[in-house]
């Protein structure tokens, strides 16, 4: 059996749904076999977040409602409060580099293509744009950091 004829047994069995040729003859013996195509499976993974219960204390102290009407209070200010969240998984950098100044300091006013920070992927480094409008009011992340998709990096008014 000459090449030309092997190859032409490998086009037959590529195009066929055969997965195995053994061919004999008095000096030659050609077995070709084809690899199973593997399919990938993908776990599904819910969105729904698992919900946590906690038992309510059967008697609160006197002491606690003062503290929840202030934590109301700076509740209601943080709504005021937009965020920028990481669009990405990845290193947060504050400057383009150690030796330059930060993209973004609390009090600086920001628009929707002002660049705040660099996230880093892969080697990649993706500025990153305020997307919204306002001043920062805080800097939620320290340089260096790892962050998660969707993590909350800057506070802006």
């Amino acid at each position: 059996m000459n090449f030309k004829e092997i190859k032409e047994l490998i086009d037959i069995l590529d195009q066929s749904s055969l997965t195995e040729i053994n061919i004999e003859d008095k000096t030659n013996v050609v077995n070709l076999k084809k690899e199973k195509e593997t399919e990938i499976i993908t776990p599904q993974i819910s969105s729904q977040q698992p919900v946590q219960q906690y038992a309510a204390p059967s008697e609160a102290p006197a002491q606690a409602a003062p503290a929840s009407q202030e934590g109301e209070a700076s509740a209601q200010a943080d709504d005021d409060a937009q965020t920028i969240t990481a669009p990405m998984v990845g290193t947060f950098y504050k400057s383009p580099s150690p030796e330059e100044n930060p993209y973004v300091q609390v009090g600086d006013k920001v628009s929707n293509d002002t660049t705040v920070c660099i996230l880093e992927a892969m080697k990649l480094f993706n500025e990153i744009q305020a997307e919204i409008s306002g001043e920062i009011t805080e800097i939620l992340v320290e340089d260096g950091q790892m962050v998660e998709y969707g993590q909350p990096l800057f506070k802006v008014k």
